[in-house]
């Protein structure tokens, strides 16, 4: 779960950014960093649901830990 730049995303897709964001959205009817965040999301649902571990290492491992110190 490391930062996304949506520039890479565009370079690594060998589209321009305006062009990567507008056909992810018309693929998946969300802006890519919304989709990001919704998979980082389940995966934090995923691993509070199915482990042991605590919502603070979850908030880590999954890229929220800007949020992991109200827990």
């Amino acid at each position: 779960m490391n930062p996304v730049s949506l520039n890479e995303l565009a370079y690594l897709s060998g589209r321009s950014l305006s062009t990567f964001k507008r056909d992810f959205r018309k693929i998946y009817n969300t802006s890519p960093m919304k989709w990001i965040r919704n998979r980082r999301l389940d995966k934090a649902k995923e691993l509070l649901t199915h482990t042991s571990l605590s919502v603070s290492d979850v908030c880590f491992s999954t890229g929220f830990e800007n949020i992991a110190h109200f827990s």
